[in-house]
């Protein structure tokens, strides 16, 4: 079985082993694969055409994703404290 994933420069290829994180391709968020906001998501039919696997957390970073903030969120206030163009509305 051939799975698709995307590489750290945001481009997809095939590959014999399937990912260990899910994300959007649009929104640019990843997460493990059992994100109870994802399935939520997947299961009322929405996200799976924008849905996008990766091998590990360094590839999704490198390819421009940041960790969902639901079931990553360590990863994610990482992320967000190590990004000064993010700006926070009250």
């Amino acid at each position: 079985m051939t799975y698709r994933l995307v590489g750290p420069d945001g481009r997809p290829y095939a590959s014999p082993v399937p990912g260990t994180l899910g994300g959007h391709r649009r929104l640019r968020l990843y997460g493990r694969l059992d994100c109870p906001s994802a399935l939520r998501w997947l299961a009322r039919g929405h996200y799976a055409r924008h849905r996008v696997f990766f091998a590990d957390e360094a590839t999704a970073r490198a390819a421009g994703f940041r960790p969902c903030a639901v079931c990553l969120p360590e990863a994610y206030r990482a992320w967000r404290s190590s990004d000064p163009g993010i700006v926070t509305i009250l």
